[in-house]
């Protein structure tokens, strides 16, 4: 059997492996205009396949540099990344782009986007079926989620996305309330009434006119009544009595959260 000799194996070694690495590294783009490129980007979206989608606007950005649809290719490239579970180079993306084009017609769906990035990221609607209260997660995201909606609707009151950022916003501020009084029940729960007591009247004196704030009030009395401070207990009471007459927590104490706020959004 006859052998190649080592140098000439090794050098059709090397042409096959350069050979290899051209044809991955071929740009079957080069030859596409920009609007076939972004013609072809929205074809994956459209079909789902985002991950692919993103390749394609990238090189649409620097293609069509300077023009709108330079513009348009970011803010598609930010929802794929959103759609692909790339939540923190979605961020990025709508961040400078923010930054390129502040005055930009689109200006107001990069901040709802960058505002629905983060609410999804922590304040998914359907985490109930894990039996998880949307409260009990950290909060940052959820208040970079209401910092965009605020930024929005403090900029574009009339845009066509205000109104669901406002009620995401109601929502985001429920969630932040009852997060407190999670603490405070978690307290509550293992003897350290004294901080009960703090992080329940830190929800009442920093949330208004919000679901949680009947459930910090029952806690407040319970955790006075733990500490023999029969006269707080009784203020406490008094409020309780003013504010939810009909209160199931007086009736059926923390058996009242099995049907909580956030699962009816």
């Amino acid at each position: 059997m006859l052998r190649a000799p080592l140098p000439l194996l090794s050098v059709l070694l090397a042409a096959g492996l350069i050979a290899g690495c051209s044809s991955t590294n071929e740009d079957k783009t080069a030859n596409w205009s920009p609007d076939r490129i972004y013609s072809e980007a929205r074809e994956e979206m459209t079909g789902g396949a985002y991950d692919k989608a993103v390749p394609l606007l990238e090189k649409l950005e620097g293609r069509a540099a300077g023009t709108p649809l330079a513009q348009q290719a970011q803010l598609d490239k930010a929802y794929a990344q959103f759609k692909a579970g790339e939540k923190a180079q979605a961020i990025a993306t709508l961040d400078r782009f923010l930054k390129l084009h502040p005055a930009s017609p689109a200006a107001d769906y990069a901040l709802y986007l960058r505002g629905l990035v983060n609410f999804n990221d922590n304040l998914g609607m359907f985490s109930w079926l894990s039996r998880q209260d949307l409260s009990e997660r950290d909060q940052k995201a959820a208040k970079d989620s209401f910092e965009s909606f605020r930024e929005l609707t403090t900029r574009f009151p009339d845009s066509r996305y205000a109104p669901d950022a406002r009620q995401r916003m109601t929502y985001i501020v429920n969630a932040l309330a009852q997060y407190e009084v999670h603490v405070a029940r978690y307290y509550y729960e293992r003897g350290a009434y004294v901080a009960a007591v703090g992080r329940a009247q830190q929800a009442i004196a920093d949330y208004q006119n919000v679901p949680a704030t009947e459930e910090a009030l029952y806690i407040l009395i319970r955790s006075y009544d733990a500490l023999g401070m029969a006269q707080l207990r009784d203020d406490a009471q008094r409020v309780m009595n003013a504010s939810y007459p009909d209160s199931s927590y007086l009736k059926g104490g923390f058996k009242a959260r099995e049907n909580p706020w956030w699962k009816f959004w």
